[in-house]
């Protein structure tokens, strides 16, 4: 097990090397940076006074010097500005006195400054993560028992009408985006037009106080949609293992059906719906941008949209690396999950 993880562990590092990479490549083209030079400077800015602006705060050079700058593996730049000023990246672009290149990248705990909020970026996603995991704690809670009752309810009589009403609920629930859910949801209960104000259209104040007012509907808007796959996925995996040899086996010995599903069947069938679950997290991180900005909720999907409509190259970054290590930790975790649900999976 222990070499297992290790070698789970490389994977995951050079995966997220070439993953934020990429990012860092797409973040960094050229008409990225002029749009941010002539934000930041002013947008008549001439193509020449842009490559000045640019060259000034260590934009111009190599992407691999810059790469490795960011990650924090190699010192970070110092020039001489055509203005002559002195400018490093561990000062942010802005004028120092010394000269000296220190290290200052993501290693090293500095993720720039976000020139959105003019903020540090750690402290941007640190309070916006924060948010959404408060978000996503209360969907899971919601929807995992739920979803997982809904298969397991389904599959134990493959083709009773109990299957038939769960698995058509199931379906339309996932057919149902988010945006279209939480619209209907708005305009029923929270609507003045219709009367049924029971709860609030805003989630804002839930980012200060958590209220079951304020924060069922964007809870039960994104439950709804991952519930249906997870309960479908349940319900196939139930159903298939309800038909296998060792549960006929027990039936015909006489075990009761409740001993049979709860002791011999449950286990089993929760392997294929682990990883479902497992993929529910980096889909809530960043899939609850519609729901976020729906019930004005400013967490990390709200963040992300912000960093990419302005630019913000810093906190675009940031946002991607947590993104990313989110996606490979699950993974990992989902991995290390199979082995101990399904004994009979060989490590090689």
């Amino acid at each position: 097990m222990g070499l297992f993880i290790l070698r789970r562990l490389g994977v995951m590092l050079v995966t997220a090397l070439c993953l934020t990479f990429v990012v860092f490549v797409m973040t960094n083209l050229y008409p990225n940076l002029e749009k941010l030079a002539k934000t930041q400077g002013n947008f008549r800015m001439s193509d020449s006074e842009v490559a000045t602006y640019l060259g000034n705060r260590g934009f111009t050079q190599n992407v691999f010097s810059k790469y490795g700058q960011w990650i924090g593996v190699i010192p970070g730049y110092v020039i001489e500005g055509s203005d002559g000023e002195t400018r490093g990246r561990c000062a942010n672009h802005n004028p120092i006195k010394e000269d000296t290149a220190t290290f200052c990248g993501v290693l090293q705990g500095k993720w720039g400054l976000s020139w959105v909020f003019k903020e540090p970026v750690a402290d941007v996603v640190g309070t916006r993560l924060a948010l959404t995991g408060k978000l996503m704690f209360w969907v899971m809670i919601v929807m995992i028992p739920t979803a997982l009752i809904i298969g397991v309810l389904a599959g134990m009589r493959e083709g009773s009408s109990t299957d038939r009403v769960l698995s058509t609920g199931a379906i339309v629930t996932t057919a149902t985006p988010e945006y279209v859910s939480g619209v209907v949801f708005i305009a029923i209960f929270a609507s003045s037009a219709v009367g049924l104000k029971w709860f609030k259209g805003s989630a804002t104040s839930a980012m200060e106080t958590i209220t079951f007012e304020a924060f069922f509907l964007p809870v039960i808007t994104i439950a709804l949609y991952g519930m249906g796959y997870i309960a479908r996925m349940t319900r196939a995996s139930m159903a298939e293992v309800m038909t296998a040899q060792y549960i006929r086996t027990a039936r015909l010995k006489g075990v009761s059906f409740r001993n049979i599903v709860m002791k011999h069947a449950l286990r089993n069938a929760l392997i294929a719906p682990f990883t479902v679950i497992m993929l529910q997290f980096p889909w809530l991180l960043n899939g609850v941008v519609i729901v976020e900005t729906l019930f004005n909720y400013k967490g990390f999907g709200w963040v992300l949209v912000q960093a990419a409509g302005n630019n913000d190259i810093d906190l675009l970054l940031a946002v991607s690396v947590v993104s990313v290590m989110v996606v490979l930790v699950t993974q990992l975790i989902s991995d290390i999950g199979y082995v101990y649900l399904n004994p009979r999976i060989r490590i090689s």
